[in-house]
């Protein structure tokens, strides 16, 4: 029997098909991801040619249809028409069968049509990759029989088939929006299964992703590390791509006395920054009027989920009974109804897209002066912290 070129010790093909497999990985990321489908970088032509090349070999999937399926996730997000919900669908569906959730969305013309736009329309992709998926595959499986012999290179090539439709469609669609850390509250279930993006080259940063989609850096918090920023910042540094945003940063200066346009966009851009302030400054009359409300119904409410519910920034995702408790231990208490309903104004601010700019610095500027004027000292602070940040 054939046994190619190269005759390695069991370990010597482990290591070269881990190598493989992060190629394709740091495709998908790169260049599938971050560059096709959210526009957070530019590449330049020879590691964007690169990368569709190496894709069309291993994965067998179109740029088209990747990038629009994905685009659709986001504008759906969680909701019965995202292609793979595990909020919706349940999580061993996506886990174990992301793959055809895949298949399945794109042979939908209207996605494609929709959100397919921008890709690669060149002479390759018309007449060799589009049309000729399969063939790269059968390719690859060819190349890896004459490298490493038949049983050896059939075995690498299985995993390599398999290894983006179990980690990608599986585990990052699946367990990305199922389990995991949360840096930011944004509107979807999305999660950071662990802070080091190695494996799954960065993916594992997936609220990160949701909250800041079109940032071509996944990691937020100094101990996280996107292994797929790393590649593109060698590659910045060689003139071989160009970084369009990241993730911001807050920042800050001196305050403001009158609240303007500036000061609206500084508020909106550090959106998840500001609630997360918003939250710690309050928590101490939170905890005064939780433990009021604690002695009033003598245990008949969960407190620490009412903590929860009152840091968090969404109100969707908590069990009805808590709904109702919540809502009662607000009527209870006037001050806590009063920093509820500040919160739910300020959010309303970024979440309003049909209000003129006009009319959210007035409502911001009204936001600020109720706060200065509530009587409750820290959230005047609050208010003038506020007007510190800056674009």
């Amino acid at each position: 029997m054939f046994s190619g070129f190269f005759d390695l010790p069991w370990w010597g093909y482990v290591l070269v098909l881990l190598g493989l497999t992060h190629i394709t990985i740091a495709s998908v990321t790169i260049f599938l991801h971050r560059h096709q489908a959210h526009r957070a970088l530019d590449l330049h032509p020879i590691p964007s040619h690169f990368f569709r090349f190496w894709l069309w070999m291993t994965t067998g999937m179109v740029t088209k249809e990747w990038a629009a399926i994905h685009r659709k996730h986001h504008a759906k997000c969680e909701t019965a028409e995202d292609p793979h919900s595990p909020q919706i669908l349940g999580i061993n569906r996506v886990l174990w069968g992301g793959v055809f959730l895949y298949v399945k969305e794109s042979r939908n013309k209207d996605t494609m049509e929709r959100y397919g736009h921008g890709t690669p329309d060149d002479w390759m992709e018309r007449h060799i990759y589009t049309p000729g998926q399969k063939v790269g595959i059968v390719l690859m499986l060819a190349i890896d029989i004459a490298l490493f012999g038949v049983v050896p290179g059939v075995l690498m090539w299985g995993v390599q088939m398999i290894w983006i439709p179990f980690w990608a469609a599986g585990v990052i669609n699946g367990l990305g929006h199922f389990w995991g850390y949360r840096n930011y509250d944004c509107t979807d279930a999305s999660t950071n299964l662990v802070p080091w993006g190695i494996l799954i080259g960065g993916e594992e940063l997936h609220n990160n992703h949701h909250s800041f989609a079109t940032s071509a850096k996944l990691s937020s918090k100094w101990y996280e590390f996107d292994i797929g920023w790393m590649y593109i910042r060698i590659m910045e540094m060689l003139g071989l791509a160009k970084v369009k945003k990241t993730i911001p940063q807050p920042k800050f200066a001196e305050a403001k006395k009158v609240v303007d346009l500036e000061m609206l966009q500084a508020i909106v851009t550090h959106r998840y920054d500001v609630m997360r302030r918003y939250a710690t400054s309050l928590k101490t009359v939170y905890g005064e009027e939780l433990a009021k409300l604690a002695q009033q119904h003598q245990g008949k409410l969960d407190m620490k989920q009412l903590r929860r519910w009152l840091v968090s920034e969404r109100t969707e995702g908590f069990p009805a009974k808590l709904q109702q408790q919540f809502e009662k231990a607000v009527a209870d208490s006037p001050r806590l109804q009063q920093l509820v309903a500040m919160k739910q104004e300020l959010t309303a601010i970024w979440a309003r897209s049909s209000a003129s700019r006009d009319q959210l610095v007035k409502q911001l500027q009204d936001w600020c002066a109720r706060a200065e004027a509530s009587g409750i000292r820290q959230l005047e602070e609050f208010s003038l912290r506020l007007r510190s940040y800056a674009v």
